[in-house]
């Protein structure tokens, strides 16, 4: 049986393709610090846990209607309004497994054939792919790290001026790689530009919680947007129940009907045990999640600092997410070794007993190149252990070249822009 085109061409997220490799060596009897997944080190939160027990004993484990349970769908209704200042009630949220798989479902409301899509770069990589998936074009501008990885309104004036059929915007901030944050004048800069005009918002906010100055703005917020966007929230980081997959969308009525349809012919619909565990986490576990944001956030400070005090790595402040997105461009000349693979050298071969596991920026797309993207989501021990390993692994200039030899795909063709003072 042959392939389908895009079934052949299909690209994937590489945090996972990493953690393959580090689960296997992990299996194999190396000891590895997960440093790739965005996964949470704590526990899901209590009530979300009490919920979903007992939504198993009192049989909550039938099909219900496909845009969501109406307490959940509620609740959701009741967050977002309350916590971002989106104008919405019940009727504005879909239920999901998790906030992904609107990337495809917004893609499918929104783009046809030869459609153009803004997307900031570095990107989140399923982005791609769901945009492929309706024959449409993905558009790329840079996020710098001069300009704290904040997206550029003029390059989105640029796009809606020259691109041949602009049709999306893909927003997402906080900012997975990068920790870059919109600020709510860059928000509000950007809904001007766009109110009125046939062009649609993702905007993908997993990171509500972990904004570390200031608070989360969301576009929908903005006047008219909730007609425009559609907002996509998960509860695997706030809540710690990545394995869970729940999320939600938020949009007009009228988009979410739509969605609605989307998820009964694919999916039937979200478990509603998992939704009822969801209502418990919205309604009763605001203390714990704050409790843990803050954990979270001495865990940035405490890996970009310490990343920031190796020879060749530079990290900003943290602003926001449990990651931190080092320009290790000096590095990676010096060696002559691309940045992903300077991330599976320290894997898999810096040493025979000990690893880090970690993503190369330009899985992210080729304007994260230079660059070393590291979770958060391992113990303050082991975040330390992994800071002390880095600059003894990068003096064993022997082991590296000869895993070059082995894996030419990972020498650096040609070198990176290296960072200035001033960033």
């Amino acid at each position: 049986m042959q392939l389908s085109n895009f079934a052949q061409s299909l690209t994937v997220e590489t945090a996972f393709s990493v953690l393959a490799v580090a689960k296997s060596l992990k299996a194999s009897g190396k000891d590895v610090v997960e440093l790739e997944i965005g996964d949470s080190p704590f526990d899901s939160t209590a009530a979300a846990r009490a919920s979903g027990l007992q939504a198993i004993q009192k049989n909550q484990s039938h099909y219900c209607a496909s845009a969501g349970v109406s307490e959940f769908r509620q609740a959701a209704a009741d967050f977002v309004r309350t916590e971002f200042g989106i104008p919405v009630d019940a009727e504005n949220i879909v239920a999901g497994p998790g906030a992904k798989v609107f990337e495809q479902f917004f893609c499918e409301a929104f783009l046809n054939p030869g459609d153009g899509a803004l997307l900031f770069s570095p990107y989140f990589p399923t982005y791609v792919p769901n945009i492929e998936r309706r024959g449409a074009r993905a558009v790329t501008v840079p996020l710098t790290q001069s300009h704290q990885f904040r997206p550029n309104i003029e390059d989105v004036q640029r796009f809606l001026d020259t691109d041949p059929s602009p049709r999306a915007i893909f927003l997402n901030s906080p900012h997975n790689p990068t920790g870059g944050v919109a600020t709510k004048e860059d928000l509000a800069a950007l809904a001007d530009l766009v109110r009125g005009k046939d062009i649609a918002i993702f905007s993908d906010e997993p990171y509500c919680h972990m904004v570390w100055d200031g608070q989360h703005n969301s576009i929908l917020s903005e006047p008219g947007m909730l007609n425009q966007a559609m907002g996509a929230f998960t509860f695997s980081k706030s809540y710690s129940m990545s394995g869970w997959r729940l999320g939600f969308a938020v949009s007009s009525r009228t988009v979410i009907a739509s969605v609605g349809k989307m998820i009964n012919t694919t999916l039937s619909c979200t478990p509603p045990l998992v939704q009822l565990a969801g209502v418990a986490a919205l309604r009763e576990d605001t203390v714990e999640r704050d409790r843990m944001m803050q954990e979270f956030r001495n865990k940035v400070v405490l890996l970009t600092e310490g990343l920031n005090r190796i020879d060749g790595f530079h990290s900003l402040p943290p602003r926001a997410t449990f990651y931190v997105f080092s320009n290790v461009a000096r590095v990676c000349n010096a060696l002559g070794v691309s940045s992903h693979g300077l991330a599976m050298y320290l894997l898999e071969a810096a040493d025979d007993n000990f690893g880090i596991a970690c993503l190369g920026g330009e899985c992210f797309g080729e304007d994260g190149a230079g660059f070393l993207r590291f979770s958060c989501a391992e113990t303050d021990e082991r975040l330390q252990q992994a800071l002390a390993f880095i600059p003894q692994a990068l003096t064993r200039k022997e082991r590296l070249c000869e895993w070059l030899e082995q894996n030419p795909q990972y020498r650096l063709s040609g070198p990176y822009a290296e960072p200035s003072i001033s960033t």
